[in-house]
């Protein structure tokens, strides 16, 4: 899957938490400073070629929505972050979390858990 840019995916959260959206409606949700009508209207055509978002036409108008889910994108990057950084290991990255002391004890048991409840719905 093809990485987006830092204002690629500012749009892409808009259009996931909110759902159909008009160029309008995307810049209202951005942080200050808000991009340009046209700069915003390049960008969704940029995800649109790029295979994230399509579009309904309204006469002149268009409503852009999300064809690659928050959690499909997230997977995807996810996965590169580990292979680029920890060699692929999931087991290293949690355990530079726990060294730079980036989790806290409560994230650590609710992982814990998590692992225990994965390892018995293998059984």
């Amino acid at each position: 899957m093809k990485t987006l840019t830092k204002a690629e995916e500012q749009i892409m959260q808009v259009l996931w938490k909110k759902g159909p959206s008009f160029v309008k409606d995307i810049i209202g949700e951005l942080p200050e400073p808000k991009p340009h009508y046209n700069t915003t209207s390049t960008l969704v055509k940029i995800l649109v070629d790029k295979g994230f978002v399509d579009f309904n036409a309204f006469g002149k108008s268009h409503q852009y929505f999300a064809l690659v889910s928050k959690e499909e994108y997230s997977r995807s990057t996810l996965k590169t972050f580990v292979k680029g950084y920890f060699e692929g290991s999931y087991s290293k990255m949690v355990s530079f979390f726990v060294h730079d002391k980036s989790m806290n004890v409560n994230e650590l048991d609710a992982l814990m858990e998590m692992i225990e409840q994965a390892k018995k719905e293998k059984q």
